[in-house]
């Protein structure tokens, strides 16, 4: 039996307790997101009913939450058909495969109550917290370097299904370049399990690595939306389908989802209940695109709604905080036209890693306006890093508290680790004070001593049952929080504790088994009392000089005058404990 705790274990939901209906009623975090056409898991059947995925499905881990992997196909969430976004194409795209174009692509998603930033009296937090990602093509080079980030995971082509979130606080927007480099560092990976940089944190299912360009080998986020407890519901769903414009470095156009609803890759629309058809929400003239005349494709999306239902552009940022207008913050596709152009805030080129806004009334072009810059989140442009194209911005989400928290400190743990403030020495993503790297072993089944068989503890003793040695706390040396417990003893016996260097036997000895032995150390005699039951920690590893990256077992001998087999002292069942920074 394994202790192995984490953050990346929030949800552990059985299967059979999640499905496209049931799972509206669950009242906990969720992780939301979908994957564009380019992607292998597009035809793959999902895990809770066995429907093929298309790219226009809103999936889910099969957790509920990211988790360590390996990991399960994700399932279906909202479909793309007549339950859920209601999109016209979908028959005919379930069961396609995924690199052939489909027609229900949705390109960016919001429920649309993404908190405004920078004001406390809505959530505490980070002011301008972000949760995004990009596609194989992003390299990520600008500002400071917090692994797992763009330049360890994008050499592997390990980061187009993940997702990252600023590691330093950003001042209130607008942003212009370089004005705030938070850098960024991985929260949600693809797969859960460990990249070519050796790096792992919590994933969703999803197939990695990847190749840079066209075809795919794995998998590509291409919206995304974090669900904390106590959130409104799905319905109304705001999202953004594809256009055709031709990619300059995947050499293949889009998928021109848009088109079957009559749109273009600009606007943004609303299914306001499941099973209603789309309409247009927003026009894209109304966020300063297809200005030129020519489409634009939006491709990440944010949106606080003011609970009127119509779109009410912001003029100038923050007036939502009124709640006469909307918040809207979104991206632009490499390709679309509008980049190049002036934003109506600084005046400076706009590039497809910029987190914009709508137009600033009396701005300087009619174009949108840049809310924060690429270069602030560490994602490069052609305005600073001298390249032709920068980092796509692929999805987006504003975070108002932690994903993953699982030391309490108010703090994502990835920002915590990518800090220092907490150590991560086995490189999964979570800090190492709250992992417990415990293993239960030499349970009491055939061959026990008197046939005083208990398979779930030690070897059965006067009590009736075996005596249990349980582990709690953290295998980290610097928390020092481990504590061993054993319980299910006679009353008031003699009992000591050991720590051993190696697994042994099973041997017979007394009413039991010894399972560990080798540089064995003993930890001191203790009474049982009237609870039958010993602990020893937190400090052992101050204690008994513990250093991290070592791994030792843990047993228990204990005077057992009136048991089974005549012996008079007996043993629980043993651990492994492997020891952290």
């Amino acid at each position: 039996m394994s202790f192995t705790s984490s953050n990346a274990s929030l949800l552990r939901l059985s299967l059979g307790a999640l499905s496209l209906t049931g799972l509206a009623g669950v009242a906990s975090a969720q992780f939301d997101f979908s994957i564009d056409w380019h992607s292998v898991t597009v035809g793959v059947p999902d895990s809770f009913t066995g429907t093929p995925i298309t790219e226009g499905d809103i999936l889910v881990p099969v957790t509920g939450m990211p988790a360590l992997g390996p990991l399960p196909t994700p399932g279906i969430k909202i479909s793309a058909g007549p339950a859920g976004l209601g999109l016209p194409g979908w028959a005919a795209c379930v069961g396609h495969p995924g690199g052939t174009p489909g027609l229900v692509e949705v390109d960016a998603l919001s429920y649309g109550w993404d908190y405004p930033m920078n004001d406390g009296s809505v959530a505490p937090g980070y002011p301008g917290d972000y949760l995004f990602s990009t596609d194989e093509f992003a390299r990520g080079y600008i500002g400071p370097s917090f692994p797992p980030d763009l330049t360890t995971e994008a050499p592997p082509v390990d980061h187009p299904a993940d997702c990252w979130r600023n590691v330093l606080p950003l001042p209130p927007g607008p942003l212009p370049p370089m004005a705030a480099l938070a850098g960024h560092v991985g929260v949600v990976d693809g797969d859960g399990q460990p990249s070519g940089s050796g790096f792992a944190y919590p994933g969703t299912g999803l197939k990695e690595p990847d190749l840079v360009g066209f075809p795919n080998i794995g998998d590509n986020l291409d919206a995304v939306n974090w669900m904390s407890p106590g959130d409104p519901g799905f319905f109304p769903i705001y999202f953004s389908l594809d256009d055709a414009i031709f990619d300059p470095l995947s050499g293949v156009p889009g998928s021109n989802s848009a088109a079957t609803v009559g749109v273009t890759g600009a606007e943004i629309l609303v299914t306001p209940a499941p099973g209603g058809p789309p309409a247009v929400w927003a026009w894209g003239l109304q966020l300063g695109l297809n200005v030129l005349g020519e489409h634009d494709d939006l491709d990440a999306l944010a949106i606080w709604e003011n609970g009127s239902g119509a779109f009410e552009p912001s003029a100038v940022p923050y007036d939502w905080l009124t709640g006469q207008t909307d918040m809207v913050l979104f991206s632009v596709r490499r390709g679309s036209p509008v980049i190049g152009m002036p934003d109506s805030i600084f005046g400076i080129p706009i590039e497809e890693g910029d987190i914009l806004t709508t137009p600033a009334a009396g701005g300087v072009s009619p174009f949108p306006g840049i809310f924060c810059a690429a270069e602030n989140i560490a994602l490069a442009t052609a305005r600073t890093a001298g390249i032709v194209f920068g980092d796509d911005l692929d999805a987006l989400d504003t975070l108002y508290k932690p994903i993953f928290d699982c030391n309490g400190t108010g703090v994502e743990d990835a920002i915590d680790i990518a800090l220092g403030t907490s150590p991560d020495g086995n490189m999964n993503g979570i800090p190492d004070e709250c992992e417990l790297l415990a293993t239960q072993y030499c349970f009491c089944g055939t061959g026990a001593p008197c046939g005083n068989i208990d398979p779930n503890a030690g070897c059965a003793n006067s009590t009736g049952q075996g005596a249990l040695l349980s582990a709690s706390g953290s295998s980290s040396v610097s928390a020092d929080n481990l504590v061993l417990t054993v319980n299910q003893l006679p009353v008031n016996v003699f009992a000591f504790m050991f720590r051993a260097n190696n697994a042994i036997g099973p041997f017979p000895f007394g009413d039991g088994f010894r399972c560990a032995g080798g540089g064995l150390i003993r930890f001191g005699v203790q009474n049982s009392g009237a609870t039958g039951t010993i602990t020893r920690g937190p400090g052992l590893a101050a204690a008994y000089g513990i250093a991290p990256f070592t791994t030792y077992r843990f047993h228990c001998w204990y005077r057992d005058p009136a048991g089974p087999c005549g012996f008079q002292f007996n043993t629980p069942n043993a651990i492994t404990v492997n020891f952290l920074p």
